[in-house]
């Protein structure tokens, strides 16, 4: 098993006062404080607060990108790989992972240029759908309607019961297993 670094402990401290005590109450010395180090400890692995929120948004994507190469490695069918992973990491993201998603909002708050690394991704992962093997427009509709599903609950809109989660996550992948049609 894999140690957890210090720089992953105090992105985790950093999420869990985003979410929940608020994007305003993120400072360095409430981070070092959560995350139980002294705030020259903090400030060896993140000098400033802007660096702080540019990690978390970073170990969120790259976390998602290392669950989605996972699921795609698994999947078996030719066609349809990278769309059904993007909805089964999001839906995973959105469900196991909600304080991670907080230094998204961090970024938004502070300085919207921290999203640009997201941003980038995001054409990068279009891009992987429009080969994907299934029709671009189903694969989008698709990505969209999950990324729907974790703003909701990133944003706190809405709740579904899990019964709901599961089944409209299942109908998601489902519908990246057809050729034909749109949703």
């Amino acid at each position: 098993m894999k140690k957890r670094s210090r720089e992953t402990d105090i992105l985790e401290a950093a999420s869990r006062i985003v979410q929940h005590k608020g994007v305003f109450s993120l400072t360095l010395e409430a981070t070092a404080k959560e995350a139980g180090i002294s705030k020259g400890g903090l400030l060896y692995h993140f000098p400033t607060k802007e660096v702080l929120v540019e990690g978390m948004v970073d170990h969120l994507i790259d976390s998602y990108k290392k669950g989605i190469t996972e699921l795609m490695e698994q999947d078996e069918m030719e066609t349809g790989k990278w769309t059904r992973s993007i909805i089964k990491e999001t839906y995973s993201q959105t469900y196991d992972n909600e304080d991670m998603n907080a230094g998204l909002l961090a970024a938004l708050a502070m300085n919207p240029e921290l999203l640009n690394n997201v941003r980038n991704r995001y054409k990068e992962w279009q891009e992987q759908l429009d080969i994907d093997g299934i029709d671009t427009t189903k694969a989008t509709i698709l990505r969209l309607a999950i990324d729907g599903l974790w703003l909701t609950e990133l944003l706190g809109l809405v709740s579904l019961e899990e019964k709901t989660r599961r089944e409209v996550r299942e109908a998601l992948i489902e519908q990246t297993k057809y050729e034909e049609g749109y949703l």
